[in-house]
């Protein structure tokens, strides 16, 4: 391991790293020796229902609220406390295969969700995965088992990107098979009609779920940084392609993805969805930030 080291997160680095199963621990134990060289010591605490971080506690009862305003980790005490249900549902359409620093946004995706699971069973709580495209790939039910990391893990490395994209239609399908609410997590580019997706994400929320939705692009899919005559081709649809000059079109392209995603994230706002706009070279940590403040 590297101590005090963003190589821990580093998205390339990460790449390196074959096997599913030691990405995710390397993840999660760099965000773990973090939190454990933070350690308080000699600090007052002001409310009742909290008392420092000791090594060996339960990192999701950290309040991560208190550390942005004390920047000390204090531990949240419950007196009944209910194990959280996860579904992460991570898009593996042909448009995730894309990549220019790379790692592929399907990659980044599969570290991704392996973290969050690694994380969330380790915090004893049920986690469960679907893989989907324009259909459902695969589905693993969330159980809080502390070998199921194994079957999440072979879900993931036994699908790679490929077919169309039908967002909306799998979140419909997904939300009439959850039967008890709990935590959906979204792995996803989004590229597909928006109104559609946020219908889906309602769905979620009018159900009582809470639902946590990272918006995954590669940086040049954010600003079209290319130059000269480019040949664009759909990684969905092989026989759509097109020649373009990203310089003639750089500003309307970064204008209309801008809108789009402010769209998209306003839409969450307004019903309580945590949205993430996350780049391919955005460190883990800070996507994982998400999710630990939301646990939090």
């Amino acid at each position: 391991m590297v101590n005090g080291d963003k190589s821990y997160f580093d998205p390339q680095v990460l790449a390196s790293i074959s096997n599913l199963y030691l990405r995710a621990r390397w993840v999660v134990e760099g965000i773990m020796s973090g939190v454990h060289r933070s350690r308080a010591k000699g600090f007052s605490v002001e409310f009742e229902e909290h008392r420092e971080y000791s090594p060996g506690d339960e990192i999701r009862r950290i309040d991560w609220k208190a550390l942005g305003k004390f920047d000390r980790y204090f531990i949240k005490e419950y007196e009944d406390e209910t194990n959280l249900r996860a579904y992460l549902l991570l898009d593996t359409s042909g448009s995730m295969d894309y990549a220019s620093n790379g790692v592929t946004k399907f990659d980044y995706g599969c570290t991704l969700a392996a973290s969050l699971a690694y994380l969330i069973l380790k915090q004893q709580d049920a986690a469960g995965l679907v893989t989907f495209s324009n259909r459902i790939e695969s589905f693993v039910p969330p159980k809080a088992k502390r070998d199921y990391l194994t079957q999440i893990l072979h879900a993931l490395e036994n699908r790679g990107p490929g077919g169309e994209t039908n967002v909306s239609r799998i979140l419909e399908e997904i939300a009439g098979q959850i039967k008890r609410r709990g935590l959906v997590i979204l792995v996803s580019d989004l590229l597909d009609d928006p109104e559609p997706i946020l219908k889906g994400l309602r769905l979620f929320r009018f159900k009582g779920n809470d639902v946590i939705v990272f918006h995954l692009l590669d940086q040049a899919e954010l600003d079209l940084p290319f130059d000269g005559n480019i040949l664009f081709e759909d990684l969905e649809q092989a026989n759509l392609k097109v020649v373009a000059d990203p310089r003639a079109i750089r500003k309307t392209y970064q204008e209309v993805v801008r809108e789009f995603v402010s769209e998209m994230r306003k839409q969450c706002r307004d019903n309580a969805i945590d949205y993430q706009l996350i780049s391919t070279s955005t460190p883990l940590d800070q996507a994982l930030a998400s999710y630990l403040s939301w646990r939090g």
